[in-house]
C-alpha cells in the first residue's frame, strides 16, 4: 500500500488482538556496512522472537532488503543480498518458526524479488488501499474526538479530501488545532479545517499526490 494508509498500524492491531510480543524492524536498519552484521542482527531478532513466543516480526520497509538487483558486484550490495538470503533462510530453513509469525509491509511491491513470495514465505499478499469515503470520515472523527469542535460539518470536510491518506487526514486534524490556537481560540471551527486542507494543498501543489506527505 501506498505511505500513509495504515500498513503498520494494522500490524499493531494484528499482535494487540492476538495478545503477541510485537517485534517492529524497519528492513534498511538491517543493512550493515560492516560484513556479516545484517545477517547476525537478523538471526539475533528472529533468536528473540523465538524466546518471546507467540510473537510477530513486522519487516517495515522490506524492499530496502528484499528488491530484485541487477548487480549484486559492490561490497554493499553484496551484504544486502547476505542479509536478505539470511532472511529466508529463517522464514522457512531448518529452524521451525514456531508460534512465531511474520508480517511485512512495502511501498514498491512491483520491486520485490519473487523469492520471497513464493509458497511458505510471505505468500498472503493484501493490498492496503487509500481510505473510501466513509473510512476518511471515521479517520476524521478519531483524530478530532478529543477535540473542543462547533459547527464542523465532517461530510463537505470528507468531499475535500479525496485521495488523502490516514496519515493525512491525521495532520489536517492537528493542523486545524493549530490554526485555532494562533487565533486564540478555544474551540475549533470548520473553517480551521478548510485552512488545514488548504495548507497543505498549497504546500505539495493541487496536483499532486498528497500520499504519505506526513506519513
Amino acid at each position: 500500500g501506498l505511505p500513509g494508509t495504515g500498513k503498520t498500524l494494522l500490524a499493531k492491531a494484528v499482535a494487540t488482538s492476538a495478545d503477541c510480543t510485537f517485534i517492529e524492524i524497519v528492513a534498511s536498519e538491517l543493512v550493515q556496512k560492516f560484513i556479516g552484521e545484517g545477517a547476525k542482527l537478523v538471526r539475533d531478532i528472529f533468536k528473540l522472537a523465538r524466546e518471546k513466543a507467540p510473537s510477530i516480526i513486522f519487516i517495515d520497509e522490506i524492499d530496502a532488503l528484499a528488491a530484485e538487483r541487477v548487480d549484486v558486484g559492490t561490497s554493499g550490495e553484496r551484504e544486502v543480498h547476505r542479509t536478505f538470503m539470511q532472511l529466508l533462510t529463517e522464514i522457512d530453513g531448518f529452524h521451525s518458526l514456531d508460534n512465531v509469525k511474520i508480517i511485512a509491509a512495502t511501498n514498491r511491491f512491483d520491486i520485490l524479488d519473487q523469492a520471497i513470495l513464493r509458497p511458505g514465505r510471505f505468500d498472503r499478499l493484501i493490498e492496503i488501499p487509500l481510505p473510501s469515503e466513509d473510512s476518511r470520515l471515521d479517520i476524521l472523527k478519531i483524530h478530532s474526538g478529543k477535540m473542543n469542535l462547533t459547527d464542523v460539518d465532517f461530510k463537505s470536510l470528507v468531499e475535500c479530501t479525496e485521495g488523502f491518506s490516514g496519515a493525512d487526514l491525521k495532520a489536517v486534524c492537528t493542523e486545524a488545532g493549530y490554526f485555532a490556537i494562533r487565533d486564540k481560540r478555544t474551540k475549533i471551527v470548520n473553517d480551521d479545517f478548510l485552512s488545514a486542507i488548504e495548507k497543505l494543498n498549497s504546500v505539495y501543489g493541487e496536483e499532486t499526490d498528497h500520499v504519505g506527505m506526513f506519513g
